[in-house]
């Protein structure tokens, strides 16, 4: 089984390895197209712009890399920023087209709706929406768990079956998990979320060993 962390120039890519590395799975850190291709799980991190991280993923050569992980269903996690470059747009300085990995669009949080400070950071609880269940996915065993934070824009898919994870934030209710088969993208952060974080983790290892 491997596992691989696409280094795209933006992310905090160490912590995430440990956090694999806790559960005995050496993740490689690569930005290399034919180790991406071969791997039997991807993790797609990010910290930045929405610009920014397409920017980094083109130059490299791995949009249509990344496309195509996703078109064969394999177990990929996208986590913050690398979550909201699997849409098809992103709106942060200006419109920017996504990998449509998913369809649908990130989209800052309105202001004048939202009663807290934006961005949102610190722990929040992560839900199903209503009639989702979390069985048999890699959020098995975590019941409307607390994660690490920190954001301006959220997820807006277009179609409701992509929509896998709920929180609220200063009274709005937002997309914060979303999935596609084997394919999941969590604004919040799994590796700095403690045990809850590491679990979904875990699961994820899980995922990929049982279709590798």
């Amino acid at each position: 089984m491997s596992i691989v962390i696409i280094d795209y120039g933006v992310g905090n890519l160490q912590s995430l390895q440990k956090a694999f590395a806790h559960f005995g799975v050496e993740a490689l850190i690569t930005e290399r197209a034919e180790e991406i291709k071969k791997a039997d799980g991807v993790v797609l991190p990010g910290v930045g712009s929405f610009e920014a991280g397409m920017r980094g993923l083109k130059a490299r050569g791995l949009i249509e890399t990344v496309q195509a992980v996703a078109e064969e269903n394999r177990p990929m996690l996208g986590i913050c920023l690398g979550a909201q470059l699997m849409l098809s747009k992103g709106h942060e300085f200006g419109i920017h087209e996504g990998l449509s990995v998913i369809e649908g669009e990130v989209v800052k949080f309105e202001a004048e709706q939202v009663k807290e400070k934006i961005p949102e950071v610190g722990w929040n609880k992560v839900y199903p929406p209503e009639g989702v269940s979390w069985e048999k996915s890699i959020f098995a065993g975590l019941e409307s768990p607390e994660m690490y934070f920190t954001h301006s824009y959220i997820f807006v898919p277009k179609e409701f079956e992509h929509v896998f994870g709920n929180t609220s934030y200063g009274g709005v209710e937002f997309c914060s998990v979303i999935r596609k088969g084997n394919i999941y993208g969590t604004q919040f952060h799994p590796e700095k979320s403690g045990k809850a974080g590491l679990a979904l983790i875990e699961n994820f290892i899980k995922l990929v060993q049982s279709v590798s």
